[in-house]
C-alpha cells in the first residue's frame, strides 16, 4: 500500500463495510447482533438507514446510544458493544487499522470456559465458508445467543472486576496472533502516518513531486451478505 508517492490505501488505513443488522430476536426480546470487543481497533458507525441502538459496556458502566440516519457513533478498544435492530438498521462501518479486525481483532463475550480454551472458542465461533447458507445462519445465531449469555453476566455483575477479567481472557486468547497483527499494522496504519510525515518533509523542502504521483482507485464489494458478528456484511477487499 506504499508507493513512492506515499500510502495508497483507504484514508488513514481504515477498513469499510456495509452492515444490515440482524433482525433475529434474542432471549431478552431484542433483535440484533453479537456482543464483542476489539483489542486494538476503534470502530465507527455511520447510520444510513433504519433505527436502532448500540449497547456498550466499559469499566465506566453500561450505556445505550440511539442510532438513526445521520448519527455517527464511535468507540475505542475495550468497549463491549451490541447492536440492536429496531427497524431495518443499516450502517456503514469504519474500522481502524484495516486488516486487523479481519485478522481476528475481536473477541466475543462467550462464557468464561470458552475463553479459556482456544479450541472450544473456535468451535463455537467459526462459520465454515463452504457450509450451506442455512447452516451458516444457524451457527451465527447460536454464537450470538451464547455471547449474549456472557454479556448478560458482565452487565449484571457488581463492579468492574468481571469485565476486567474478560479483558485479560480476551488478550490471552489473541496473543498468538500479535506478530501477524504487528506486521499488518506496520504496512497499514503505521505506513499511512509515515507517508504523511514524508510529505510534510518534502513540502518543507519545496519538493512537490509526490503531487504528480496522485492516483485514483475504486472498489465494488468483494463479498455480499456475509454472516458477520452484528449482521449481514458487504465487505471490500483491502485496498492497495
Amino acid at each position: 500500500m506504499v508507493s513512492s508517492g506515499g500510502f495508497t490505501g483507504l484514508p488513514g488505513a481504515v477498513a469499510v463495510s456495509r452492515l444490515s443488522v440482524y433482525d433475529w430476536p434474542a432471549a431478552d426480546g431484542l433483535c440484533g447482533g453479537t456482543p464483542h470487543l476489539h483489542l486494538t481497533c476503534s470502530e465507527a458507525y455511520v447510520v444510513v438507514g433504519g433505527r436502532g441502538a448500540v449497547q456498550t459496556l466499559t469499566t465506566s458502566g453500561f450505556e445505550v446510544t440511539p442510532l438513526e440516519p445521520g448519527t455517527v457513533a464511535w468507540f475505542t478498544p475495550g468497549t463491549v458493544h451490541r447492536l440492536v435492530d429496531e427497524d431495518e438498521l443499516r450502517i456503514t462501518v469504519l474500522m481502524q487499522n484495516g486488516g486487523l479486525p479481519e485478522a481476528g481483532d475481536a473477541v466475543l463475550t462467550l462464557p468464561a470456559e470458552y475463553l479459556a480454551d482456544p479450541e472450544a472458542y473456535a468451535a463455537a465461533t467459526v462459520i465454515p465458508a463452504g457450509a450451506p447458507e442455512a447452516e451458516r445462519e444457524r451457527i451465527a445465531r447460536a454464537r450470538r445467543d451464547l455471547a449474549l449469555e456472557g454479556f448478560r453476566a458482565l452487565h449484571e455483575a457488581e463492579g468492574p472486576e468481571p469485565l476486567v477479567a474478560f479483558h485479560r481472557a480476551a488478550a490471552a486468547l489473541v496473543r498468538p496472533r500479535l506478530a501477524e497483527w504487528r506486521a499488518r499494522w506496520s504496512t497499514g496504519a503505521r505506513a499511512a502516518a509515515a507517508a504523511t510525515g514524508e510529505q510534510l518533509d518534502r513540502l518543507e523542502r519545496g519538493d512537490v513531486s509526490h503531487l504528480a504521483e496522485a492516483v485514483v482507485r475504486a472498489r465494488r464489494p468483494s463479498a455480499l451478505g456475509k454472516f458477520g458478528m452484528c449482521g449481514r456484511l458487504d465487505v471490500y477487499e483491502e485496498t492497495s
